[in-house]
């Protein structure tokens, strides 16, 4: 591998202004409420989003399915039964996060008139106590709090989420002062009583966090941090513990957090649940979270990713099974879990500052969790297979509907995972054009971003002061622009890239990196300039021969994106391809459906070594849009390097 930078010497980054070290580990991310996206790429999903999809959410809350009816019921008070599966309140909740966002991007006055006759169907089902849960209020208060797997905790958790979020867009404090009263009757309810309660299914502990840091109280870090204490003690009972199939393995209940390894069971149980302990690592600054979470991140990433990033390759427990079993054809990889990648992946790298946590979250954000959605944005992936011998396709709606509104609020809240920042710097982790402003001791930092992206590698930063500034500025150098496919080496590529470029001004500035940032430290002037390019060039992708599904293939990859071959732009035949050991890859301008993308087209033969013909791939994210076909992510390589 040629050496890609220009190492400074230890002078000159001491003449940087090198930190403290926990005071360059504790970021905070830059909320979404701050940033304007302009980016084509993601503003077209975040229209299809507010256009399309918050409208089928929508007619699926109200119309289809009995979702907002078990909260006037509950509201009623007439002992009316309750309708669908226990957890069903988490989609409401979701639905109104994805809302906000979207208000935030797309004011609409119609759509949150809406939200707020939501909410006040929400606020009348809560009890007097605080509590709220449909399905108890519904089937009997009695018996509230007493299986762990009935999911109360996980839907209170999208009911901050989503209060928190519907203040940040709109200042409305309703629906957070539900959220705030429940997590308040949780606390009192089982903290404060000394009631051992292990969540069956996390998330409440990442959305308390949220809660803690938009009120300011510290008993919500407190709560927090007791719901992840409570795991690993022996205390979890219910459904998913007494099954014999599952054990405690599957809630990530056998041992306390802060032992944790590896990772085993629901693979988005485990995403919430480690979401939260990053998030409570680094608001306590906590060594014991910090490094569990370091070692089973290594477990995940090192050996139980897919090239998508996405992740949980087993169906059986909707995750994990054994190291290095990633079948393709028969992959679950919920879009769920992927969601889950990027919240993880971005509160890891507010722990530790390192840009190899990024490089996962795009992967998955770009591939894995896009995947989810469809081009029109009103049909689903649940799983997301990485072959098909066409019997895959997008559904419109699922009797548990938690993919829907979780890529939802994803994509209508990328802003929220553009920028890091502390007192004295800002971290660019994605390159998605967007406005924003920073504070640094009163003096403001106007900022846009400008780039193509993912398709074009020339990303521009306006810095433009009102008055000169000196503040430190991180580049993220995507790990595919170095020649690294994923950290740790599950997957390698075939070739070095070439090296990244940076301009101030016009002028070409030396490259001095940390923690897989290019690091800027300067006095900045109204005007300022930053070029930025990256290569981007097309790679065979490699996995580790344990990865038997993988062996004596490869995959592309072009920046961020992974491709696929597809039986709609080849004739509907894809499964038998082989490559030749010397091909060239042209990329060229292509459409699938309105979605303006860049292909590859390359030549290949067959299995049987006969003939020769032209394959075009497109990116992962878009297949499965036109009908039932063939499709391939893993393509046969003659004479390969595995």
């Amino acid at each position: 591998m040629k050496k890609q930078f220009l190492i400074g010497l230890l002078g000159f980054l001491t003449a940087c202004g090198m930190k403290d070290q926990n005071e360059v580990n504790k970021l905070e991310a830059v909320s979404f409420s701050q940033v304007t996206i302009t980016d084509e790429f993601w503003k077209s999903k975040m229209e299809k989003i507010a256009e399309i999809t918050i409208p089928v959410m929508i007619y699926q809350t109200e119309v289809a399915t009995g979702r907002i009816r078990n909260f006037e019921k509950a509201g009623r008070r007439q002992n009316e039964a309750h309708e669908g599966i226990y957890y069903d309140d988490s989609d409401v909740y979701k639905a109104l996060e994805a809302i906000a966002y979207s208000l935030k991007t797309y004011p609409d006055a119609t759509l949150e008139a809406k939200a707020d006759e939501w909410i006040d169907k929400i606020a009348s089902a809560q009890e007097e106590d605080g509590y709220i849960n449909t399905y108890y209020s519904l089937m009997g208060l009695e018996n509230r709090w007493q299986d762990m797997e009935k999911h109360e905790a996980y839907c209170a958790g999208h009911l901050i989420e989503a209060g928190v979020a519907y203040y940040q867009t709109t200042g409305k404090r309703k629906l957070l002062d539900v959220g705030r009263r429940m997590a308040d009757h949780m606390d009192v309810a089982l903290r404060q009583a000394g009631k051992p309660w292990v969540v069956g299914h996390e998330e409440v502990e990442l959305a308390l966090v949220k809660l803690y840091k938009v009120t300011g109280e510290e008993k919500y870090l407190e709560l927090a941090d007791w719901f992840l204490d409570q795991r690993g003690r022996g205390n979890g009972k219910g459904t998913i513990w007494d099954n014999p199939k599952w054990g405690a393995k599957y809630a990530q209940d056998d041992v306390p957090v802060k032992e944790q390894k590896e990772i085993t069971g629901h693979a988005v149980r485990a995403m919430y649940l480690y979401t939260g302990a990053a998030d409570v690592a680094v608001a306590r600054q906590d060594s014991g979270y910090t490094q569990a979470m370091k070692t089973v991140w290594e477990d995940v990433v090192f050996r139980n990713m897919y090239v998508t990033g996405g992740i949980g390759s087993s169906g059986t427990n909707e995750g994990f099974s054994f190291d290095f079993d990633l079948p393709n054809e028969n992959a679950y990889s919920e879009t769920c879990a992927s969601v889950g990648m990027v919240f993880w992946n971005q509160r890891m790298n507010a722990l530790e500052a390192n840009a190899q946590y990024v490089d996962v979250l795009e992967r998955s954000l770009y591939n894995a969790a896009l995947d989810g959605l469809s081009l029109k944005g009103d049909q689903f992936f649940y799983g997301n297979p990485l072959a098909s011998e066409g019997q895959h396709s997008r559904r419109e709606w699922f009797g548990t509907a938690c993919c829907p509104s979780n890529i939802s609020r994803l994509v209508a809240s990328v802003g929220d995972y553009i920028y890091a920042r502390n007192e004295t710097g800002v971290w660019v982790n994605l390159f998605i054009a967007n406005q924003t402003e920073f504070d640094f001791g009163g003096k403001k930092v106007p900022m846009e971003l400008k780039a193509n992206y993912p398709w074009e590698g020339e990303v521009t930063i306006a810095v433009d002061p009102k008055e000169s500034t000196r503040f430190q500025l991180y580049l993220r150098v995507p790990g595919w622009a170095k020649g690294e496919a994923v950290p740790g080496g599950l997957y390698r590529f075939g070739k070095d890239p070439s090296p990244v470029i940076l301009l101030i001004n016009g002028e070409k500035v030396d490259l001095v990196e940390e923690n897989g940032y290019l690091l800027i430290d300067r006095e900045w002037k109204k005007g300022d300039l930053i070029t930025y390019q990256l290569p981007m060039e097309v790679f065979e992708v490699y996995s580790r021969p344990e990865v038997v599904a993988d062996r004596g293939k490869v995959a592309l990859q072009r920046g961020p994106i992974v491709y696929c071959v597809e039986g709609a732009d080849n004739g509907g035949k894809v499964l038998d391809a082989l490559i030749p050991e010397e091909v060239d890859y042209n990329v060229k301008d292509y459409a699938v459906l309105d979605e303006k993308v860049k292909a590859l087209e390359f030549q290949v033969g067959n299995s049987t070594g006969e003939g020769s013909r032209s394959l075009t791939a497109i990116p992962y994210y878009t297949w499965a849009n036109r009908g039932k076909n063939e499709m391939q992510v893993w393509i046969n390589k003659a004479a390969s390097n595995n």
